[in-house]
């Protein structure tokens, strides 16, 4: 079973997303990450080649980090792509929301090349709010909430899910299937 954690930047998916996979004992996949590994910092792939080829790239480790059984972390663009949209259809998606008066800390110092400041940040929300909500099969809001409680109420709703759709998390199995897809 796998887990989608999609949301705007600064929302808190990497962050949770870890330590949820910890709680249920399944690898963790952060497409941003896989990104980074591959081809270097997002924000050099912006300025060098722009926006679309980052998406190209981007679109590429999606198909990778769903080929796995994990908690699988989109950067807050992925869900842009309609062909991702399609994919992510019949998994369990969990937005993850934080409120503007929280993101000015989280915003880290010019690694998110479209969100520089909170009103950037507002702006793009905004542009995706519908989509991510549509996409979405539950939303937890990450805002002055601890990483540890927040962790928690997201795995347990992803026990749910698993329980609802007649699936598990099984570790080894998924840890297996994760390695073979990242040789």
């Amino acid at each position: 079973m796998k887990i989608v954690l999609i949301g705007p930047p600064a929302a808190g998916k990497s962050r949770i997303g870890k330590r949820v996979a910890r709680l249920l004992d399944v690898p963790y996949v952060d497409t941003d990450k896989l990104i980074v590994a591959a081809h270097g910092p997002i924000v050099d792939i912006f300025s060098a080649h722009g926006e679309p080829h980052f998406r190209t790239l981007e679109r590429a480790e999606v198909v990778k980090a769903l080929a796995t059984d994990a908690v699988v972390s989109f950067g807050g663009g992925a869900v842009l792509d309609p062909d991702t949209q399609h994919d992510i259809a019949g998994l369990p998606v969990l937005l993850l929301t934080v409120q503007p008066h929280a993101v000015a800390g989280r915003l880290g110092s010019g690694k998110r090349p479209l969100v520089r400041d909170v009103d950037s940040w507002i702006a793009l929300y905004e542009q995706r709010r519908d989509l991510y909500r549509r996409l979405a099969d539950h939303t937890i809001d990450t805002t002055d909430r601890a990483t540890d409680d927040l962790a928690e109420e997201v795995a347990e709703w992803a026990r749910a899910q698993a329980v609802a759709r007649g699936t598990a998390f099984d570790a080894t199995t998924d840890r297996t299937q994760h390695e073979e897809s990242i040789r």
